[in-house]
């Protein structure tokens, strides 16, 4: 007998069908009958028969039609909202997706786990669980000093012992003693009090990525949570049950206690929960569905679920895994650049960058002697200038190894500190099973992360800095010697210019974005918790910062490919060629660049003209995946600087594009030619499997 949970009006009420041949519309009027008989004046209806409504997926927000069968419009277990003629969408209704979200990947349930001991965690690991790649196991090590320190906390709440969040009240109460009798009941009142962040929820990614971390850090066996409420969490975890969690709201000491209050809430019942097959839901009612009952809280639980720097590091391992990547692809991309404006090789020599010897300078460096010209693999374009006149290049070309190189080796030392705080404990108080005894103390401060991920922002927002500036030099025709704004036509055409203006803004606006969070501290709880570190906004405009850079190196590269036009018919170095063959898989080659919008009966449209080169929404966005996600992404080692590539990526790039649902607006949904445009495995595989190992680390080709 299929079955559905149906939301009407603020309530949230079970309708079995006898069959799958009952209607959608039959479906909705049963859901309204219960409703009406759950409320003393039939919630100010007369009659069943009297109620207009209209049916929509919870997830997804279709309309269906009222005379379709349950079976042929909805899946078995499905939610939906009955939505009565002349309300508006219920206020405690939240669409599947987030506001501004209207790209996302479908669920596939993983396979594979992933074993979590609190200990050898990786940020890419955190990453890809946020993706829903993995579920998770705890090791048989993990699960035995979890049930040790349990037994420390069940000793302490036999013998009556007076010990801080056990038996106390927090904050400024925590001398207040709190009986036995009320020690169950002291747990849910911290996760609903504390329950106060705003803002827009995270993103299921986002969510997954911080339930995960909050079970690998309980994991360690530090907070005194017991192993079956620790495998509730997990199974939630498995199933995909995410608690709404708005993202505003902690300060970061002590740890993230407003977003991590969110996480719990979902967890006993309460509060909004996601899952794949619910969209939004009644976080009860979630669990419900997916066969998991609320979890009930027994004294310390509810502490050990909230207390830690969670949220912020969680955020940061991935800004520091998308900073990595979008690190490497700046070389690629400035590599590019500077055969478009016919730079020399010279700088990157390896006696300059041996007496200078930064690890990230050196690397860079050797990054663009395997990308430019060389006696493996050579430039004609370079080759045509080999005898020019100019001496050495603008800063933002010859001193790309100094400034790239800094940016690399601020990531490392980030990634370095979330490498340590996702495998810390950071709760108090800390429960050392050993010892037989807590101890409180301050581990659960943000300062740490807090002031990584200020630092990551301000290198990396470098990047951003020095592209803008390549791309200036792109644009002008004096600095060039191409035409202006990369357009033929000009005046008739723009060209670049406003792209151009775009990258400036998002720098303008980076510059802002960088002043330091973790400078800031405002006393909080009574003056109990006078020094905090402002960890989240950190880790917050962290990611802003890293997605600006990622949207200004991808203007660099649609630009950089443009003037290669302009130097036909002399090509680049083979792996340069790869890159803009693999850009022009996507967006096609043509005479200029338009981005004007024009009005086609009250529609906005892009202007199709046959001739010339055209960036659709769609092909923005696939640039945007190709530079700042996973398209391009090299990791270099001497002797071997491209085989290092992970063997099958172009698979999955491929298949996270498979996984794409596009949703008006803005992204208009893909016509079949434009799918079969997609298959870039192909093109992927050719650039990063079939290039040979260039220079073998040695100097550029001499000049004559």
């Amino acid at each position: 007998m299929p079955r559905y949970t149906v939301h009407v009006r603020g309530e949230w009420l079970a309708v079995p069908c006898q069959s799958g041949a009952s209607t959608v519309g039959w479906l909705g009027k049963e859901a309204v009958r219960r409703y009406m008989k759950n409320k003393p004046d039939n919630g100010g209806f007369a009659l069943v028969e009297e109620v207009k409504f209209y049916v929509r997926r919870c997830k997804g927000l279709g309309l269906l039609d009222l005379e379709d069968t349950v079976e042929d419009a909805l899946e078995d277990n499905e939610f939906v909202e009955v939505v009565i003629e002349g309300d508006i969408m219920s206020p405690d209704f939240i669409p599947s997706q987030p506001e501004g979200v209207h790209l996302y990947s479908k669920y596939r349930e993983p396979e594979q786990y992933i074993f979590l001991d609190g200990n050898s965690l990786t940020t890419k690991d955190l990453v890809s669980l946020g993706k829903g790649l993995y579920k998770i196991k705890l090791t048989p090590e993990a699960e035995a000093k979890v049930s040790e320190s349990r037994e420390v906390i069940e000793r302490i709440i036999k013998e009556q012992t007076v010990v801080y969040g056990i038996t106390t009240g927090f904050g400024k109460f925590a001398r207040t003693v709190i009986p036995n009798s009320k020690l169950r009941e002291l747990q849910v009142n911290l996760v609903r009090s504390h329950s106060a962040g705003v803002g827009k929820p995270l993103s299921p990614e986002r969510s997954r990525m911080l339930l995960a971390l909050r079970i690998n850090v309980l994991a360690k066996g530090y907070s005194g949570i017991s192993l079956e409420t620790l495998q509730q969490v997990i199974e939630a975890f498995n199933a995909s049950c995410l608690p709404y969690i708005p993202e505003k709201g902690t300060v970061g000491a002590s740890g993230d206690l407003a977003p991590l209050s969110h996480l719990a809430l979902g967890l006993i019942g309460e509060g909004k929960m996601w899952s794949p097959k619910s969209g939004w839901a009644d976080a009860k009612y979630v669990l419900e569905a997916h066969g998991l009952r609320p979890i009930t809280l027994k004294p310390k639980e509810g502490l050990a679920l909230i207390n830690g720097t969670q949220m912020i590091t969680s955020l940061g391992c991935e800004a520091v895994e998308r900073a990595g990547a979008i690190a490497r692809q700046a070389d690629i991309i400035a590599a590019l650049t500077l055969e478009v404006l016919k730079g020399t090789t010279r700088a990157f020599d390896t006696d300059i960058h041996a007496v200078r010897p930064h690890r990230g300078q050196a690397e860079v460096a050797f990054r663009f002697r395997s990308l430019l010209d060389s006696d493996h693999h050579p430039s004609e374009i370079a080759e045509s200038h080999r005898f020019c006149d100019r001496v050495q290049d603008a800063y933002t070309m010859r001193c790309c190894p100094q400034v790239h190189g800094v940016v690399n080796d601020t990531i490392a030392f980030v990634k370095d500190i979330m490498m340590t705080e996702i495998n810390s404990a950071t709760d108090n108080p800390m429960v050392f099973a050993e010892r037989a005894e807590t101890i409180s103390g301050g581990n659960f401060h943000g300062e740490y992360p807090a002031k990584a991920l200020d630092y990551l922002a301000i290198g990396v927002h470098e990047l951003a800095a020095i592209s803008e500036r390549r791309i200036e030099r792109l644009c002008n025709p004096s600095l060039s010697e191409l035409p202006a704004f990369l357009v033929t036509e000009g005046g008739l055409n723009s060209g670049f210019m406003i792209a151009h203006c775009t990258a400036a803004a998002l720098v303008s606006e980076n510059k802002a974005l960088c002043h330091p969070s973790s400078v800031d501290s405002l006393s909080t709880s009574a003056a109990t918790e006078d020094h905090v570190s402002m960890g989240g906004w950190a880790a917050r405009k962290a990611l802003r910062v890293i997605e600006h850079v990622e949207q200004v190196l991808a203007i660099e590269l649609l630009a950089a490919c443009q003037g290669i036009e302009f130097l036909r018919p002399l090509r680049t170095t083979t792996p340069l060629e790869k890159v803009y063959d693999l850009v022009r898989s996507v967006v096609r080659c043509g005479k200029w660049l338009n981005l004007t919008l024009k009005s086609t009966g009250g529609n906005t449209s892009l202007n199709r003209d046959p001739f010339h080169q055209q960036l659709s929404p769609w092909s923005c966005w696939i640039i945007w995946v190709l530079v700042m996600t996973t398209g391009i992404r090299m990791s270099f080692k001497k002797r071997d600087p491209f085989q290092r590539f992970a063997r099958g990526h172009h698979l999955k790039l491929k298949k996270s594009l498979s996984q794409c649902v596009f949703r008006d607006p803005p992204y208009p949904r893909p016509s079949a030619e434009t799918l079969q445009q997609l298959e870039l495995s192909r093109a992927v595989s050719s650039f990063f499997l079939h290039v040979t190992s260039p220079n073998d680390g040695r100097s550029p080709r001499k000049k004559e």
